[in-house]
């Protein structure tokens, strides 16, 4: 039976029970304290239309589990909602002709308990945190391990020195493609980048953070993201290995979460810093040369990798002593995707619509050409097929099981307003 109907833009004039008056409040009473974005219990989500389909069938009560259980006794083993107060016949009769008439659920509607608002993440709280960070002062620039404050989850960063570098490849590169063109020289301020991809250890502190314990709140006022629906890391591995399937919206975000966390100021980096720290010096198509045959050495891609990403840090890493820079996962970068944007004077192309966002490096599920220095990828919203909601989520990309990212920390801190630019470089509603 096809669920398409279940996403009507209104409930039909010939309904005889209204999904607002009559079915959104039984939600409400017996089922969200259990089965909401809060607290999904048994993997079960009634605050959508896409979570009944595990325990409705639509046009067939007697069939469907959501109506069988509240005819339970109170008592059996299974009745819900356990505990009471149980469903009224008024309610039961209601809910029994909601499903024989479709079940029809009014395309887009989210149900459930009220929760409190967050602050905005506007340039106020920027300039809490800018000010935090210049408080903390300069470092000393060298390779140095952060421990996330509050966790024993820690990561490193390694200096990058300034310098000049030819932007994009040649003509003759082998898989090379037009937007990775014109050449053109330009110089790279001195940052320092996470030698690893961030990992599930530290991105899932920011995923499910609880309210923090400091004083200035700027760490809770950071928006973050909400409870996926399905288990993230689909089943690749969590302790060590690449966080995945998040948006350029959701990278951001963390890393001024983090920054609030540490003090320093963190971002990602653009495609030109990017591009400058993978070559680490080299002119050829990867950072260890032109052959492609030695890939395997430096990363994990679709020859290799077996169908899923891997553990951070195990292959080789290139001159400047980063790991993962080819293959593995995918990374986001600050830039929009402009396939002329060597072509422009803006070393930083800021996004302007929600697609498409530049990813660099090449993924587990990539060939050899796509994990090249040079080349250039950009995000699409089949990225996010899957996702169930209506908009779709400002934080997940749930089909692309490939896509992370690393961060890096300018030397030079940045006034408030570039650093909240940085922030928000991305288009937040997905349209």
């Amino acid at each position: 039976m096809r669920w398409a109907f279940w996403l009507a833009a209104t409930v039909p004039t010939w309904a005889a029970v209204d999904f607002a008056r009559d079915i959104q409040p039984i939600f409400e009473k017996h089922c969200l304290s259990c089965h909401d974005e809060l607290k999904s219990l048994g993997g079960l989500r009634l605050d959508n239309a896409f979570g009944l389909r595990k325990v409705v069938t639509p046009g067939q009560p007697e069939s469907s589990r959501l109506y069988l259980v509240t005819q339970m006794a109170p008592t059996s083993r299974g009745a819900m909602p356990p505990g009471g107060p149980q469903i009224s016949q008024t309610e039961s009769g209601a809910l029994k002709q909601w499903i024989a008439e479709g079940a029809v659920w009014p395309g887009g509607v989210f149900i459930g308990r009220k929760q409190p608002a967050r602050p905005a993440d506007d340039l106020a709280l920027t300039e809490r945190i800018h000010r935090k960070v210049v408080a903390a002062g300069t470092a000393k620039f060298e390779r140095y391990k952060s421990v996330i404050p509050g966790s024993d989850v820690s990561f490193e960063m390694v200096p990058i020195p300034p310098g000049e570098f030819q932007l994009g490849t040649p003509t003759g590169e082998r898989g090379r493609r037009e937007d990775e063109g014109p050449q053109r020289r330009i110089r790279v301020e001195a940052f320092w980048m996470q030698a690893m991809e961030v990992t599930w250890d530290e991105y899932r502190l920011f995923m499910f953070a609880q309210k923090a314990e400091e004083k200035d709140g700027t760490v809770d006022a950071v928006s973050r993201p909400t409870r996926p629906y399905v288990e993230m890391s689909f089943g690749m591995g969590i302790n060590g290995y690449p966080a995945i399937s998040m948006t350029q919206h959701a990278a951001n975000k963390y890393a001024q979460w983090l920054s609030s966390r540490t003090g320093h100021f963190y971002r990602l980096p653009t495609e030109a810093e990017w591009e400058y720290a993978c070559r680490a010096g080299s002119a050829d198509a990867y950072s260890f040369g032109a052959n492609a045959a030695a890939l395997g050495e430096y990363g994990w891609f679709a020859d290799n990798a077996n169908g899923k990403y891997q553990l951070t840090g195990k292959k080789k890493p290139n001159a400047f002593g980063l790991f993962d820079m080819h293959g593995n996962v995918t990374e986001w970068v600050l830039d929009g995707y402009d396939a002329a944007a060597y072509s422009k004077p803006d070393i930083w192309q800021r996004a302007a619509k929600p697609y498409p966002h530049v990813v660099r490096g090449g993924s587990w599920n990539d060939d050899a050409a796509a994990c090249r220095c040079g080349a250039r990828a950009a995000s699409d919203p089949s990225w996010k097929m899957q996702d169930p909601q209506l908009p779709k989520s400002i934080w997940y990309h749930t089909d692309a099981q490939w896509v992370g990212f690393r961060l890096v920390r300018p030397v030079k801190v940045p006034p408030a307003a570039e650093m909240h630019a940085y922030w928000n470089s991305g288009v937040e509603k997905d349209f």
